[in-house]
């Protein structure tokens, strides 16, 4: 018997890994984050299987679920959104999982991060202007940020920044972040991305808070920051450099062979 803790992907169904669909398919117990996955990938569990949304659940009630899947020796697909390694609540789970030796695995899913990208066709990294993403939130009633992961000294590097989970702190991330991006940094607010009713708003740091406003949003949104969501001009990368050599295409070697 084994857990499998499986990313469910952004929001489409079809942006599941074929791993996750095939391990979903053949398992009778699925316990899956209801809020967030939607109903089209569970479907896809096996008739008779026991299918339990937890977004209601505590970490207790779903423990107790897979020790019962254990007893009886059955596989279970717990399911997350996104990829259970951002946020996903797996660590915890699987330390239970180790205290109680009831084994497990873990499946990746597509980060809303870079599934917002995608629908953005916009790349993260541009050479000389983003060379590094940032994955953070900002302290919530949640849980608090460690001493040295602020956004105020995350936000010293400006690089390209993916706050998640803080949507009603927009105030406070205009205010920190300003000061080393600008207020006419773009932004982008990803709302439900690659859900039916995704909606993508381009603005500014300074004027998001009034755009998301306007558009009624309150939860479920990422908050993309950096330059690269704007019209910047960024020259060609050396990857496909026909004058830059690397071990899979040694320019000089060929050019003294021609000679």
């Amino acid at each position: 018997m084994t857990v499998y803790f499986i990313g469910a992907g952004p929001g489409a169904p079809d942006l599941i890994t074929v791993r996750g669909l095939k391990l979903i398919e053949r398992c009778p117990v699925c316990l899956y984050a209801g809020s967030l996955v939607p109903e089209e990938i569970v479907q896809a569990a096996p008739k008779d299987a026991l299918v339990k949304d937890t977004a209601p659940m505590h970490l207790d009630d779903i423990l107790a679920e897979i020790v019962s899947a254990h007893a009886r020796g059955e596989d279970v697909a717990r399911v997350h959104s996104g990829d259970p390694s951002i946020y996903g609540a797996i660590a915890e789970q699987m330390r239970r999982l180790d205290a109680l030796g009831i084994p497990y695995d873990v499946v990746p899913g597509v980060p809303a991060f870079a599934a917002t990208a995608a629908r953005l066709k916009t790349e993260l990294t541009l050479p000389e202007i983003a060379q590094t993403v940032i994955i953070t939130r900002t302290e919530m009633k949640a849980s608090s940020m460690p001493e040295f992961e602020t956004l105020e000294i995350l936000g010293r590097s400006r690089a390209t920044l993916a706050i998640h989970l803080s949507i009603r702190n927009l105030t406070h991330i205009r205010e920190t972040l300003t000061p080393y991006y600008g207020e006419d940094c773009p932004v982008v607010i990803a709302y439900r991305a690659t859900w039916p009713d995704e909606l993508y708003i381009r603005t500014t740091l300074k004027d998001m808070a009034e755009e998301v406003r306007k558009a009624k949003i309150t939860r479920t949104a990422l908050i993309l920051v950096g330059k690269v969501f704007g019209d910047v001009e960024f020259r060609d990368s050396d990857l496909y450099n026909a004058g830059f050599s690397h071990v899979l295409r040694n320019v000089g070697k060929k050019k003294r062979l021609a000679e």
